[in-house]
């Protein structure tokens, strides 16, 4: 098969594993991926039926990347892409940078015993958008087929893709033929599968108006500057992808438009070239390399939008380093990456990934007037790129060039709102060239890089003052009383940064008594955490003068009422007689207690209650008296630890009653914590939860 990219050594095998895959599956194009030293990174090992140039934004890929041969790596899975609507949905990035119509397959390659890596297939658009089973089933076999040669016949990775041989000069088809195309009034001209043109008829030749010799062998858009633009190879790339006929219409300079017919096959693309009928409107036009600037390519545009729709999702700063690092390291290759903030005078690292930690201490704490690259970089603005460490050497003497083990370096200044705030270091563990459109892509990253890092920091500010806020208004420890053990657990939200209005607290009554309280006011703002702080001040006062449960609860209500803050707020209060082991409990509008027996039997306690805090002032709340013997468990919660979108609550509340059956014998802390794991691995939080477990220990003296 034609197309073929492979290393230069130990590659001949997997390219003809790969060409026996894509003929017994009807695919005309695919890729092998193998696992890079360390398990995380997925290089482009061996391509076939499309030039290296299309894979070029995914020759290296984070497994955690979101694109669809990492996605059948990890979750080790078939990945099916029907056409351009499953790749909008799935892969936007990559939709946005290949909007052909094709069909894709991705696979894992792994044995019982070994991961591999993981390869990708296309199909023309002609090919059906479904896959029946038959179909999925003959992928897999096939997938699992090359997975088990390439485990026995022990081959190592294999080294990163050498350069492909050129195509000989003057390669044309026999003279019969030549002769034949000579006489059409049209040009006719082939282009091998990589673009290049193989063959071109003397009547293409006049009206492109170059000599044949100096275009056979090149592809058209790197000789001709009227062709280089990325809106003309994109036709080319259509073609090939999709597998389906395209055109173009260009201008010749000075005056004369072409019209360009793509007529693809796996082994390349005829192409007609004829006299435009109708001068177009809104069609490019490059007069001159040197005029121009260079064309913005696929992977440029891929890497950016990727990026920027990476950012969107990170959270705090360490979420944007590890983004970053996910995303820029795989794609050019380097081997570390350190974010660099300015904070009070200096240079401080936000986060690195790859650098050990006494490397990271001379970045750190830099004073902006320091000569080294990473301080000037942020002060002027301007990206600095050193292929080597002598070209290093030259501008920064060694006293304050990096001595970090590394061999090349990109200093990009990261400037938000038209202000500098940091310098992202990516360095490389050997000498690197970097191309003009690898520093134009860096330096337009940076940008993304700092407005996401700006909001990463303001964010964490934030959420730090609101966890400070939260924590001052919650007990800092629960009182240690004879006869009684109590854990108490509190997990902010997962979504959003704001904090919440869970509380809970445990008071001293008298030498036997004791009440414990849990609640929940509505909202997750600074207005329900100060109402929470209200709520659990008050009903600690009521509880200390003597008021039965349901009483607590009454006056609360009212004074909930008065205050008309537009919030509710839920609760249980429950009051311990710890010689009689009883327990008394009111409830106002909260999720049933549960309470775990010393045999290890859980029942939910189906106890009466009232509507919820704030909602009517002259609401009552009765009171259910349960006898709790010693060993017996009563756990409080908020909802948050059982509500999850699309789940039935009595089945959470079930499955929250079997693993504290499962736990319940194990130290108050241990049980406490199992309960959290459990809702941790069950959903994604959308609200706070506050968990409370008592327990009665032994019989108090006379």
């Amino acid at each position: 098969m034609a197309g073929r990219f492979l290393p230069p050594d130990g590659g001949d095998g997997l390219a003809g594993d790969l060409i026996s895959m894509l003929e017994d599956v009807g695919a005309h194009a695919g890729a092998i991926y193998r696992l890079a030293p360390g398990g995380q990174v997925l290089e482009l090992t061996v391509m076939e039926g499309l030039p290296r140039e299309f894979a070029r934004p995914w020759e290296r890929v984070s497994l955690t990347a979101p694109v669809p041969v990492a996605d059948a790596s990890r979750e080790g899975r078939l990945v099916w892409v029907g056409g351009e609507e499953d790749m909008v949905r799935c892969y936007p990035g990559i939709a946005l940078a290949l909007p052909y119509d094709f069909r894709m397959a991705a696979l894992p390659l792994a044995t019982a015993t070994a991961d591999y890596g993981g390869m990708f297939l296309l199909w023309p658009g002609s090919h059906p958008s479904r896959l029946s089973s038959g179909q999925r089933d003959r992928l897999t076999a096939a997938a699992a087929r090359l997975a088990r040669a390439l485990e026995e016949s022990g081959r190592p990775d294999p080294p990163g893709p050498g350069p492909r041989a050129p195509v000989p000069a003057g390669a044309v088809p026999p003279g019969g033929l030549e002769a034949m195309v000579a006489r059409l009034p049209e040009g006719v001209c082939a282009l091998d599968d990589h673009g290049r043109l193989t063959f071109i008829s003397p009547r293409g030749a006049a009206l492109i108006g170059e000599s044949p010799r100096r275009l056979i062998g090149a592809q058209p858009w790197r000789v001709l500057p009227w062709l280089n633009d990325p809106v003309y190879e994109d036709r080319y790339r259509a073609a090939m992808i999709s597998q389906q006929p395209t055109s173009f219409v260009a201008l010749c300079p000075p005056d004369r438009w072409l019209t360009f017919d793509l007529y693809p096959a796996v082994s390349g693309i005829t192409v007609r070239v004829t006299p435009a009928l109708v001068e177009p409107e809104n069609v490019p036009v490059l007069t001159s390399a040197v005029d121009s600037a260079v064309p913005t390519r696929v992977g440029a545009i891929y890497h950016v939008l990727h990026l920027a729709s990476a950012l969107t999702e990170a959270a705090g700063v360490q979420d944007v380093v590890g983004l970053v690092a996910d995303q820029i390291m795989p794609a050019f290759g380097g081997q570390a990456l350190a974010l660099l903030v300015a904070e009070d005078g200096r240079l401080r690292v936000a986060g690195h990934r790859g650098y050990p930690p006494n490397i990271t201490e001379q970045y750190d704490r830099l004073p902006l007037t320091s000569p080294t690259p990473s301080v000037r970089t942020m002060v002027t603005g301007v990206p600095s790129f050193f292929e080597s460490h002598e070209e290093l050497d030259q501008i920064y003497p060694m006293a304050v060039a990096p001595d970090d083990g590394m061999a090349a370096w990109a200093f990009i200044p990261l400037i938000a709102s038209g202000r500098p705030i940091g310098t992202c270091v990516l360095a490389f563990s050997r000498p690197h060239r970097f191309t003009v459109e690898e520093r134009a892509l860096l330096t337009s990253l940076g940008g993304l890089i700092a407005q996401a890092l700006e909001r990463a920091r303001l964010y964490d500010a934030k959420l730090e003052l609101a966890q400070c806020l939260q924590e001052s208004l919650l007990p800092h420890a629960l009182p240690l009383l004879p006869g009684l053990t109590a854990a108490a657990r509190y997990l902010p939200s997962t979504e959003g940064m704001d904090i919440g209005g869970d509380f809970y607290d445990v008071i001293r009554l008298t030498d036997d008594t004791v009440a414990a309280i849990i609640g929940d006011v509505q909202g997750h703002n600074v207005t329900a955490a100060a109402l929470m702080g209200q709520l659990r001040t008050a009903v600690r006062a009521y509880a200390t003068t003597g008021a039965g449960p349901g009483e607590v609860l009454a006056r609360t209500n009212r004074l909930l009422a008065d205050l008309d803050p537009g919030l509710f707020a839920t609760c249980v209060y429950v009051q311990l007689d710890l010689r009689r082991r009883t327990a008394c409990l009111a409830r106002a509008g909260h999720p049933y207690p549960l309470l775990r027996h010393p045999d290890g039997g859980v029942r939910v306690l189906d106890v009466p209650g009232g509507l919820l805090l704030g909602l009517d002032p002259e609401a009552g709340y009765p009171c259910t008296e349960i006898p709790l013997p010693a060993g017996a468990v009563l756990a409080l919660y908020t909802d948050g630890l059982i509500e999850t979108p699309g789940t039935d609550l009595d089945d959470a509340l079930a499955e929250l009653g079997i693993e504290l059956a499962r736990v319940g014998d194990q130290h108050l802390d241990g049980v406490a914590d199992a309960m959290i794991r459990h809702a941790q691995q069950t959903s994604r939080r959308g609200d706070d939860i506050a968990l409370l477990l008592l327990r009665l220990t032994a019989e108090l003296g006379p």
